[in-house]
């Protein structure tokens, strides 16, 4: 007798399937789980001998989509007091600060306030050398193409230089006779075009940059516990920076290291979980347009670029697209690293598999680009770059 009139069991094909399909779910959940173990046990094995618990450290992540791989800190953010570090932790982001600032320019490209395209005489009437100011433009500083040289005498002037902030470092570019390229012909990093840029900021926006940055990328991504370098804040509630010399640990950061205090090159602190956050606002476009975000990951060629090496920045982030014979990994690489008295950092972004992959360190670390190429290796291997 049918159950209802007009019904039918399921046929054993029905079942057969129904059984195929959980089969291969589970068989699904269980190698995608045992894959993320085989590689965070290939990371805890890079990371484990490199630091020791009772001295300066760091924190690691690696991320895919919204899967945390390897999340993993390491020693004492303050030898002081004896704080642990943990992926909370707040360092110093060195040089990786640079693409806050970038975004915050084109913040006020978006809005119609300023363009790339604009010349530094439209920010700047005091040049000693007008048609220098004239002929650099704020694209040539995002992407150390401007061929100006660094006049700054920081070892002559160590002294000046561990207060001095982003208008007394951007100063003596001011005094520039003579370019050492002619912008957009070559690469050439600089650290105080990035002072100005901070400064073309607050001359636009009519307020600081540390705020406009808070209000504009900090807030609308969440990023609550991220601080801009102020003079000498922040002092609490943030890792502390150490070389070792003579067999000890010393403090190297604001007060110890000269030019720390210039904010628009290597002013902002947040932890490995406030990056997360940073790096979903970018590409989920929440503080910038979409055409504005890819144009920043994507590389700038000056139509006057003259170099043997083909260029590889866009605006402050560094590229390596699938094509460049330094890419082994057949993905479009962005990244930045970060280097600022005694703290280290890297920040590696694989956009189009949704790949995140940070370092922040309150000690110098030998080798920081092998254990970058290391974990993309690691990647590699268990197939997360497919």
């Amino acid at each position: 007798m049918e159950p209802f009139p007009g019904h039918k069991r399921p046929g054993i094909k029905v079942y057969m399937a129904f059984f195929i399909i959980v089969f291969l779910a589970i068989f699904s959940f269980y190698s995608c789980t045992n894959k993320v173990s085989r590689a965070e046990t290939e990371f805890e094995a890079m990371f484990n001998g490199i630091f020791s618990p009772d001295e300066p450290g760091g924190s690691v992540l690696v991320k895919k989509g919204d899967r945390i791989i390897f999340l993993r800190s390491y020693g004492i953010a303050d030898l002081r007091t004896g704080e642990k570090i943990t992926e909370n932790t707040i360092f110093n982001l060195g040089s990786i600060s640079k693409t806050f600032v970038a975004y915050g320019i084109l913040i006020l490209q978006q809005e119609g306030r300023l363009s790339v395209e604009d010349s530094l005489s439209k920010y700047f009437n005091d040049f000693d050398n007008k048609d220098i100011a004239e002929k650099i433009k704020i694209k040539h500083f995002l992407s150390h193409t401007s061929g100006i040289p660094d006049l700054r005498r920081v070892e002559e002037r160590k002294e000046f230089y561990l207060t001095a902030k982003d208008r007394e470092n951007f100063e003596p570019l001011k005094h520039v006779e003579k370019l050492n390229f002619q912008p957009g012909e070559k690469f050439e990093y600089s650290n105080p075009a990035f002072n100005g840029l901070a400064l073309i900021i607050e001359k636009v926006s009519g307020q600081k940059w540390q705020q406009f940055i808070k209000e504009r990328i900090f807030a609308p991504a969440g990023m609550k516990n991220c601080r801009i370098t102020d003079g000498s804040y922040p002092e609490k509630g943030v890792a502390h920076a150490y070389i070792k010399e003579n067999g000890r640990f010393m403090e190297y950061d604001y007060g110890e290291f000269p030019t720390f205090a210039a904010a628009g090159n290597g002013g902002i602190w947040c932890s490995v979980m406030e990056l997360v956050k940073y790096e979903r606002a970018i590409n989920d476009h929440v503080f910038l347009s979409k055409e504005l975000i890819e144009r920043s990951r994507s590389v700038f060629y000056p139509e006057n670029w003259k170099d043997k090496n083909p260029p590889q920045l866009g605006w402050s982030w560094f590229i390596l697209t699938r094509d460049n014979p330094e890419n082994r990994f057949g993905v479009k690489i962005v990244y930045h690293t970060g280097s600022q008295g005694g703290f280290r950092s890297f920040y590696v972004s694989i956009p189009e598999k949704k790949i995140l992959y940070i370092g922040l360190f309150n000690r110098p670390v030998d080798n920081l680009k092998d254990l970058r190429l290391k974990g993309l290796e690691i990647l590699k291997k268990y197939n997360w770059l497919d």
